[in-house]
């Protein structure tokens, strides 16, 4: 981009630097949510019940959908997704009364979204 355009050419020479900011910017964003997954997948694994072992090893972060300018992922339990809300939320016992629950998940999460958003404001310099 050179320092000196016509009037002709403003549109076009200010169209390029925005989607020059914008690459930029979708670029920082997508690193954001992928630090931010694997932070909530790593609370939940040090903050989940253990027993054995298997429920906190279980998560894992998968990316849902990636295009140019976003990324959506999902943090899930491979094969123990059945135990969550049980885990999390407390259940009643077969015999007569309840387990209290051990929240972990809803945590992880609420300290994610405020991690991400000031990540982010912080790479776009807001």
């Amino acid at each position: 981009m050179s320092d000196k355009c016509t009037i002709d050419n403003l549109a076009k020479t200010i169209m390029e630097g925005l989607q020059e900011y914008a690459d930029v910017a979708s670029e920082d964003v997508k690193a954001a949510v992928r630090k931010a997954g694997k932070n909530v997948k790593a609370d939940i694994a040090a903050n989940a019940p253990k027993r054995t072992g298997a429920y906190s090893k279980s998560w894992t972060v998968k990316t849902q959908k990636e295009t140019a300018n976003s990324l959506e992922v999902v943090v899930h339990s491979k094969n123990r997704y059945q135990l969550a809300h049980l885990l999390e939320h407390g259940h009643v016992k077969r015999g007569g009364g309840r387990v209290a629950g051990i929240p972990h998940i809803a945590p992880a999460e609420e300290k994610a979204i405020k991690q991400l958003e000031e990540e982010i404001t912080r790479k776009l310099g807001g």
